[in-house]
């Protein structure tokens, strides 16, 4: 990773992506943070990602299992005109 991340915000935002999921390795977000220091908008958006993933950890989403999908699919199927 080069120095210049600091002043490259493309880079900070990916970084801040990958490090939301622990992707990021120890440099990237010790460059991160050093950018963050000095970028007001990376720093928001810092801010509503981590508040995002915090939302969507919480919320209490349930989601069909396969078999009820492969149920769905199969009465769409036979509700299609061919």
């Amino acid at each position: 990773m080069k120095f210049n991340m600091m002043f490259n915000c493309d880079k900070a935002r990916h970084t801040c992506d990958k490090a939301q999921y622990n992707e990021a390795s120890l440099w990237e977000g010790i460059m991160l943070n050093v950018h963050t220091i000095f970028c007001r908008f990376c720093r928001k958006h810092s801010a509503r990602n981590s508040k995002l993933t915090q939302t969507i950890k919480d919320s209490q989403i349930k989601t069909l299992s396969p078999e009820q999908k492969n149920v769905i699919k199969e009465q769409l199927r036979q509700e299609m005109p061919q």
